[in-house]
């Protein structure tokens, strides 16, 4: 009898731990998978966001100095599609996207000439500063459309200490149809793109101090 009772409790025992076991590996196991599974999505969002958006090679002087050429002649084909009465709306189109990073992210972009809305933050809001013809935009004549004949940047710096971002500072020089020039000051910001392109993030531009203004 007592033989039998030792025997009982030895089976109820093991069962017993059998029982335990098998829950903890229960339990455990779907904690496990889970973070697995956060972790590897969280992994393959950023792959994608590399991948898709920005390049991790770093950025040059002289690609930052190619993208402001790249600029200028923009600014000028554009007035010159505008004076050979063209479609100069879809060719600045065009260069806002070759140029800018509003697919990409958000774009700080504070040009010259504008007054009552001064961040142009969105797509739209730049090509009517660069074309005007926008009613949301009233003060816009077309920057692009004066039209300009040359740019000449003249960088004051250029500096990509982040690798993945530069920045160049100085001033450009527009001339115009009749010969005439106008000096600005400029801050540009690039970043790029997955096809390798620099696309400008941040652009802020203003004419120089005028002591005689005051």
């Amino acid at each position: 009898m007592k033989l039998r009772t030792q025997s009982i409790m030895k089976a109820t025992l093991l069962t017993a731990s059998v029982i335990i076991a098998s829950g903890c590996a229960a339990v455990a196991k779907p904690q496990m998978s889970n973070d697995t599974a956060k972790s590897a999505a969280m992994m393959k969002h950023q792959s994608e966001d590399d991948v898709l958006l920005y390049s991790n090679q770093c950025i040059t002087e002289r690609e930052v100095v190619n993208a402001q050429k790249m600029w200028g002649d923009g600014i000028v084909r554009i007035g010159s599609v505008f004076s050979n009465k063209g479609d100069y709306s879809n060719e600045a189109a065009d260069f806002i996207q070759q140029m800018y990073g509003y697919d990409l992210s958000s774009v700080l972009f504070k040009p010259t000439l504008a007054a009552n809305d001064q961040f142009r933050s969105s797509f739209d809001a730049a090509l009517s500063y660069f074309v005007g013809g926008n009613d949301a935009y009233e003060e816009d004549k077309g920057f692009a459309i004066k039209p300009y004949t040359k740019v000449k940047f003249d960088n004051v710096g250029i500096i990509n200490n982040s690798c993945r971002m530069a920045v160049a500072m100085g001033n450009y020089y527009f001339t115009d149809t009749t010969g005439g020039e106008t000096k600005v000051e400029y801050t540009f910001a690039y970043v790029k793109d997955s096809e390798g392109d620099l696309r400008i993030v941040a652009h802020q531009s203003s004419l120089p101090y005028n002591p005689s203004s005051n």
